[in-house]
């Protein structure tokens, strides 16, 4: 709770004007909520890992992440699929690192003819802090075992 509410002010004032904001379940969910409150947004849009049994007219796209074994896929209701179309659509996850789970996510705005026009992290790691296309608030170094066998900050 406590870095939510220090990221979260933060989060959304770089974020800005848009109109939609959507995350991936589940990390995802608690920091979207509270920039949502703080854009004034009254919703915003979960990605679902699996179909859910009140969803109908699914959406989906499957994704490689590295915190997950595997293909996985990402669902939308068509009902949330409709609330994208057309409309400015912010991004926003927990940590980006090889971007996978974004490239997924902005393809499933795609799919519903949503527009992307922000993508938001608290941490960007690795080559993901080099971007010029994301928001995040610090970078996360990456670590390597040394020769001597301690850790240590990796070099870009």
């Amino acid at each position: 709770t406590e870095l939510i509410m220090a990221c979260a002010p933060k989060l959304a004032e770089k974020i800005g004007d848009v109109d939609v904001i959507i995350t991936a379940e589940a990390k995802g969910i608690a920091l979207t909520y509270e920039i949502s409150r703080l854009l004034g947004k009254s919703n915003f849009i979960v990605a679902r890992k699996s179909i859910k049994s009140y969803m109908s007219g699914v959406v989906s796209v499957s994704v490689h992440s590295i915190t997950t074994s595997g293909e996985q896929h990402l669902y939308l209701d068509g009902h949330d699929a409709e609330c994208l179309r057309g409309k400015r659509v912010c991004i926003v996850d927990d940590v980006i690192s090889t971007g996978e789970s974004l490239y997924a996510l902005q393809a499933l705005v795609e799919s519903a003819e949503g527009i992307v026009t922000k993508k938001a992290a608290v941490l960007a790691e690795g080559n993901a802090a080099e971007r010029d296309d994301i928001i995040f608030l610090q970078k996360l170094p990456l670590f390597q075992k040394s020769e001597n066998g301690e850790y240590v900050v990796k070099e870009s």
